[in-house]
């Protein structure tokens, strides 16, 4: 028997199906009913086990045109079943297959429905995965551990690309873009309303973006604290009114730390894709695709942002604007991958203000 020990001294047995190995990580759940190969793929769920909501995982396989990373990233992987077998044309492998040659240990048959109401009451936690039983002083030594631990403060240089490098090399819309951890499937979106998109690493200077002249610049979503990144705060102060700027996720958060507000840390955060979003302006609600454990404080918006959407769930701030910088900025995903479709207006909405400014500009010439 296989185990998932929690800092909260609980110690749940269940069947090993990945690697067997040990991991320590922070457990978090996400309500996603599809899309597993593009979660477990995300690089925001660096060093975190994740537990899966939906009860039958794995039915449909791995394929290669849907993974948002080339590596995964997460600690471990907690579901109720995995499927023995995949039925899907597409399928090149198993998610067991995946999770062993990818050193991700995992388990199933877990009452995750128990397990997801622990964490809502308790709150995000570290916990300890292995396929082994544990004697009673390893669990001692381990719930130490786990008292201890911290995903690392800077573990975006980890998840980030170590070059720079060029993602679609044509497009009227000449795009930097900074990756702290960013899900191909942004890249594909952006591409696809004709961005040429500059990918560069999260310890870029601005002054080396600023010297390129693009366009516009792109934050990515990313893992960790973001109150833990000073040097990408510092950089983008130095950016904001020097050419437009759009933020998602890890992004959105940096851009209103470098604005002078605050983000503070979830009881357990958002992860899934039926989160119902409000458009503050027309009062249009939007269901989106989420994944992340801070958010922005509301109370601590200095009067040059707009708030623009909030979560229905809890009123947390989902969105703002700073119009005289030409800042935006949303907390969700409008790419999804997986989730709903209903946010990719938002994309289409700023390209559409950014070819606006191009034609000012050629004009004035």
């Amino acid at each position: 028997m296989a185990t998932l020990l929690l800092q909260d001294n609980t110690l749940i047995k269940g069947e090993s199906f990945g690697f067997k190995g040990d991991r320590i990580g922070e457990i978090v759940f996400n309500t996603s009913m599809t899309g597993y190969q593009e979660v477990i793929s995300d690089p925001s769920y660096a060093n975190q086990i994740v537990v899966m909501t939906y009860p039958e995982i794995g039915n449909y396989g791995l394929n290669e045109d849907d993974f948002e990373a080339f590596c995964p990233y997460l600690a471990g992987l907690i579901v109720k079943n995995c499927s023995k077998k995949e039925s899907h044309y597409k399928a090149k492998t198993t998610l067991s297959e995946y999770l062993i040659d990818n050193k991700i240990p995992a388990l199933q048959g877990i009452d995750t429905r128990s397990l997801v109401k622990k964490i809502r009451q308790t709150g995000a936690m570290a916990a300890f995965i292995t396929n082994r039983d544990l004697e009673e002083d390893e669990i001692q030594q381990k719930l130490q551990e786990l008292k201890n631990y911290r995903i690392e403060d800077n573990i975006i240089e980890k998840t980030s690309t170590k070059e720079k490098y060029i993602y679609n090399d044509s497009g009227s819309i000449d795009l930097g873009f900074i990756d702290y951890g960013t899900k191909r499937g942004i890249l594909d979106s952006l591409a696809k309303r004709g961005a040429k998109i500059t990918v560069y690493p999260c310890t870029t200077s601005a002054e080396e973006i600023l010297e390129n002249n693009h366009s516009a610049l792109f934050l990515s979503n990313g893992p960790g604290d973001p109150s833990n990144y000073t040097y990408q705060v510092e950089q983008l102060k130095k950016m904001l009114g020097k050419l437009p700027i759009f933020g998602i996720c890890l992004g959105y958060q940096l851009l209103a730390l470098s604005s002078d507000a605050k983000t503070f840390k979830l009881k357990y955060g958002h992860r899934g894709g039926n989160h119902p979003v409000i458009n503050l302006e027309n009062n249009k609600v939007i269901i989106t695709s989420q994944n992340h454990g801070y958010a922005v404080d509301i109370e601590t918006l200095p009067k040059l942002i707009r708030p623009t959407y909030k979560n229905l769930n809890d009123n947390t701030l989902e969105g703002f604007e700073i119009s005289s910088l030409s800042v935006y900025a949303v907390q969700f995903h409008p790419e999804a991958n997986p989730g709903p479709n209903d946010a990719r207006i938002i994309f289409d909405e700023w390209f559409n203000i950014l070819k606006g400014k191009i034609n000012e500009v050629a004009n004035e010439r």
